[in-house]
């Protein structure tokens, strides 16, 4: 069985790849050669071109066939056409901003996605009302059109070693900086669907052990579990051993969390992760705390280049005289904050809290 995975390199390519391998495939990767990784073993053949290229794509696998394509990188709707008629299977990876108020949730009521999402939610109707999430949706279509038995993933961030711009360097760098404090929004209880990149490439090849289920069919792909902002936060100075304290203030204040939120609103980005669990039967290889944890140190130890293009992707600035300032600023408005009394206070809703209904340290007790 010949495979063609078109990228490889990237956070879970090697993962895809080597599972393949264990498949007993015959695996021949599409990339840029720009980059390589040693995880990759030497038996599998790289076909070295610019993916985003039509023309180049065609040339290099120009009289070859396969049994399955992965298409996890370059230009999907141009992939897709120029593989009808060369493979058995088509596998794609996409993203979640097909759904309609995911890059922009103001033009849903109440505002912000359905919690959980499923897959058969509303994608982006109009390229008016979001221009990359209709370009995503889009090429969902155009894909089926070309394979009606493609399986198509919608992933969210990734997280792990080789990934570009990762929002978890947000904290690693504070944290190699000696920084002390980092200001988040809200408390940092910000949900924000994500995947540990082996995750993401175990539910990929769960397809790949299930064609029949899996034909014709769009997944959610994500962690089962969701981690806060904040406990990401926490996460990460445990493992690098760092004591960090977590300032909490409203969203319009946070300004130094935006890169970390990805989004100018809290609202949650949580995704039904049902279907892949029925149909495919997926589950975590890798717990997220762990996950994050091995993100952790490998960021420590391979830290992006300081003011180079990842750190300009995040648009993280590290100004860290700003972030002081806000610190100082928001700490001082809460000591102002005067004691406002209440003929009686207000407590916490006290319906189930056992015999005599009240909540043992209420005041009105």
């Amino acid at each position: 069985m010949k495979a063609l995975v078109i990228g490889g390199t990237g956070p879970s390519g090697h993962y895809i790849v080597n599972g393949l391998l264990r498949r007993g495939y015959e695996v021949a990767m599409l990339h840029s050669g720009k980059h390589e990784v040693a995880e990759i073993p030497a038996t599998v053949e790289h076909i070295h071109t610019d993916a985003f290229s039509a023309d180049a794509f065609s040339a290099a696998i120009d009289g070859r066939n396969f049994d399955l394509t992965v298409a996890a990188y370059g230009r999907l709707r141009r992939i897709a056409e120029i593989m009808a008629g060369r493979t058995g299977r088509f596998i794609s990876i996409g993203g979640v901003p097909a759904y309609r108020g995911y890059m922009n949730p103001t033009v849903l009521e109440p505002l912000g996605l359905p919690v959980p999402t499923a897959e058969d939610a509303p994608v982006v109707p109009v390229e008016a009302e979001d221009a990359k999430g209709w370009r995503v949706a889009q090429t969902e279509h155009a894909v089926f059109e070309l394979h009606p038995q493609a399986t198509h993933f919608r992933y969210p961030f990734l997280y792990g070693a080789y990934q570009i711009a990762p929002r978890e360097w947000c904290v690693v760098r504070r944290i190699l900086d000696g920084r002390r404090s980092i200001i988040l929004p809200e408390d940092g209880l910000t949900l924000n669907h994500s995947a540990y990149v082996e995750n993401a490439a175990h539910a990929l090849l769960l397809a790949v052990d299930r064609p029949e289920a899996s034909a014709g069919q769009i997944y959610n792909c994500g962690d089962e579990r969701l981690l806060t902002l904040r406990q990401v936060v926490e996460i990460i100075a445990k493992t690098l051993d760092h004591e960090l304290e977590i300032v909490s203030m409203p969203r319009e204040f946070a300004i130094p969390a935006r890169p970390m939120i990805a989004q100018p609103w809290t609202t949650h980005r949580v995704l039904d992760m049902t279907k892949i669990r029925t149909q495919l039967g997926y589950s975590d290889v890798v717990a997220p705390e762990q996950g994050l944890a091995i993100t952790a140190k490998w960021l420590r130890d391979n830290p992006l280049p300081l003011n180079g293009t990842d750190e300009k992707i995040l648009q993280d600035p590290f100004d860290y005289r700003a972030e002081d300032e806000i610190i100082t600023s928001w700490k001082a408005l809460c000591a102002q904050m005067p004691k406002v009394r209440f003929d009686r206070e207000p407590w916490y809703t006290a319906t189930y809290s056992g015999p005599g209904g009240k909540p043992r340290s209420s005041p009105w007790s």
